[in-house]
């Protein structure tokens, strides 16, 4: 399966460290896309003032991208001694992580009439030539409010392109999860909404150790783990036959 996938991660609880705790956490994803072979590529990024980021939209495409990062979405803590910490003690953040499968077009059809489209002057990581153009791209879908912005790309169209990619993912998830509304009242989903009530894994480095609640598991390699080798972590899924975790 080489359906691409838009992999979303904002920061939580604990202002400056979840920041850099989303940093991490989008660092961990992109290592493991490379070990993997896929391919990655950035479409919105909201830096945070000392570091890190507010927030973070990237796509993968590879083999299996979805089939193994699905595993990710929900709440993740942290609970590490900040580098600003001078009294040595541990603190705890959190950040989401939202995986939403690409949609094709045939898949969900969005109604011209329903997007407002800006273009934007870009800033950011692009350098002097994108701030130069108004090249960045803000959908906005009016019936649902839902708003996408890509600044990534040097022109308008690239960034319109990807930008309604994400749109169509975003929309098809809060459809599939209007429907599982209907048909159960459990609050374990997080398609479309980035967020769970409870966290699905702790990184506790003063131990290294990452631990999965929803498995009670954990895996004493928390520096390894964070520098890209989730794969024995996405086997241990697979091994138990958990297909469908935390999207039901």
């Amino acid at each position: 399966m080489n359906k691409g996938v838009i992999v979303e991660i904002r920061s939580g609880a604990g202002g400056e460290e979840a920041a850099i705790f989303a940093a991490d956490l989008f660092r961990m994803y992109s290592r493991y896309a490379e070990k993997q072979g896929w391919k990655t590529a950035l479409i919105e990024t909201h830096p945070a003032e000392l570091g890190g980021f507010k927030e973070v939209v990237f796509e993968v495409k590879g083999e299996n991208a979805y089939e193994k990062l699905k595993y990710e979405g929900g709440v993740h803590r942290v609970q590490r001694i900040p580098a600003t910490e001078k009294s040595g003690r541990v603190h705890t953040s959190t950040a989401s992580v939202a995986v939403l499968p690409e949609a094709e077009e045939t898949e969900f059809k969005i109604n011209p009439k329903d997007i407002r489209v800006d273009v934007l002057r870009a800033s950011g990581p692009g350098g002097q030539y994108v701030n130069k153009r108004e090249s960045a791209v803000r959908l906005l879908h009016l019936p649902t409010g839902i708003i996408v912005t890509c600044q990534e790309e040097r022109t308008q169209q690239s960034n319109k392109e990807i930008a309604m990619q994400v749109l169509r993912a975003r929309l098809l998830a809060r459809k599939r999860e209007q429907e599982l509304a209907q048909l159960s009242q459990e609050r374990n989903s997080q398609i479309g909404a980035a967020m769970r009530a409870e966290k699905i894994k702790t990184y506790n480095f003063p131990q290294n150790r990452l631990t999965d609640h929803r498995i009670k598991k954990s895996w004493h390699s928390l520096e390894k783990i964070i520098d890209g080798d989730l794969e024995p972590v996405i086997k241990t899924f697979k091994k138990l036959n958990i297909k469908k975790i935390n999207i039901k």
